[in-house]
């Protein structure tokens, strides 16, 4: 009989009992549990915790046939607000360094653009729908993806009352979809603005033909008045020293009687950091606000006339994501190391778990100007 290779020694104490507490175990037989490839699994997580986990993840320290039911009950047991041994500092370390710098200041800006969103055209062009919509689709009607981001967007169009010849301003217009939409179905003239350099090309290409303006520019920047404004899956990168100046900004921009809606991911409390992994791989400089932060920011600047929660929604989103890109792999392989499947991987599941525990959440709000006169009547598909 062979003997049992040393890389699965019994995982130490402290790890084995933390993970317990999620009913999550080191070489189970389940499909939540971690299969571990290499010994130097457990020195990682010791050491570095969130970050070590994603890091060994992606080197193929270990592995998990059901990553998204793992993270569900890691998040639930609120293991992301534990750490073993040295890893205490190190979270520490970078709530002071949150707390203390502006880490999404004008000359950061564009680091989520170069960092992400230019990683590869055609690897979001693969696992998106075809407007290619990098935001939590609506599911309530829908049966796949392609029809759930389609009634987002009209869901969004008639939330804003948009009506024909009135401007809209796109606040991280990503690959143009929908400016495109907006413009053909309800008649509007659209300026959209992106930091990333590969989204304006391709968004430039889609939108030819239609009254679209799109720019490579931080919202800081822009100058004019709108009738209504817009931005999706952008403010998770605005950072909350920034809250006041954006939501000044927006203001600004916006007409008297005009609407603004603001479609963010959201955290359930207070979280003293980013996920040092997401941080460092994946959204740099990214933090999501929690309901009171975001509350905080708007008092004295907008009236929320409607605060539309469909969390659970991003979790069926980033599944058929997932399986999207993992059956494109093979024409994506050529281009693109084992490293960067497992890396994209194990961002698109252990975020659908985040939303799956509860602690993430998706929120539309729709803000106007105190000096609004019309009625606001609330939306729902």
């Amino acid at each position: 009989m062979l003997s049992v290779p040393a890389l699965h020694l019994e995982a130490p104490p402290v790890l084995r009992d933390l993970l317990a507490r999620a009913d999550v175990h080191f070489n189970g037989g389940r499909p939540w549990d971690l299969r571990v490839n290499h010994r130097r699994l457990y020195r990682r997580l010791l050491t570095q915790w969130s970050l070590g986990a994603g890091e060994s993840y992606v080197d193929g320290d270990w592995d998990c046939e059901r990553l998204d039911m793992m993270f569900e009950r890691l998040l639930r047991a609120e293991l992301d607000r534990t750490a073993p041994g040295l890893a205490k500092l190190q979270l520490v370390m970078e709530s002071l360094r949150q707390r203390l710098f502006n880490r999404q200041s004008v000359e950061r800006a564009h680091q989520v653009g170069e960092r992400h969103y230019d990683a590869g055209n055609d690897v979001f062009e693969a696992m998106l729908d075809s407007r290619m919509i990098y935001s939590c689709a609506y599911w309530a009607q829908a049966d796949d993806l392609e029809q759930a981001q389609e009634h987002k967007l009209a869901m969004i169009c008639r939330k804003l009352e948009l009506q024909p010849g009135e401007t809209l301003l796109d606040i991280g217009c990503g690959w143009g979809g929908l400016a495109c939409y907006a413009a053909e179905h309800h008649g509007v003239q659209v300026t959209g603005i992106t930091v990333s350099k590969e989204q304006l090309a391709l968004a430039e290409a889609r939108c030819a033909g239609l009254p679209i303006t799109l720019r490579l520019q931080d919202y800081r920047a822009l100058q004019g008045r709108f009738d209504k404004i817009v931005s999706v899956g952008m403010f998770e990168h605005v950072g909350l020293k920034n809250y006041a100046t954006y939501f000044d900004t927006a203001r600004r921009l916006l007409a008297p009687e005009g609407l603004f809606l603001l479609h963010s991911i959201g955290v359930d409390r207070r979280a003293p950091h980013t996920d040092p992994w997401i941080e460092r791989y994946i959204f740099p400089n990214g933090k999501l606000p929690s309901p009171a932060e975001l509350g905080n920011a708007l008092e004295g600047r907008f009236i929320i006339e409607d605060w539309h929660n469909f969390g659970p929604d991003y979790d069926r989103t980033l599944m058929a994501w997932a399986e999207r890109f993992e059956a494109a792999w093979p024409r994506l392989a050529p281009c693109y190391d084992e490293g960067f499947r497992r890396m994209f991987r194990y961002y698109l599941l252990s975020c659908a778990g985040f939303f799956r525990s509860r602690q993430g959440q998706l929120w539309q709000l729709v803000l106007s100007r105190p000096e609004r006169r019309g009625v606001y009547r609330s939306f729902r598909p």
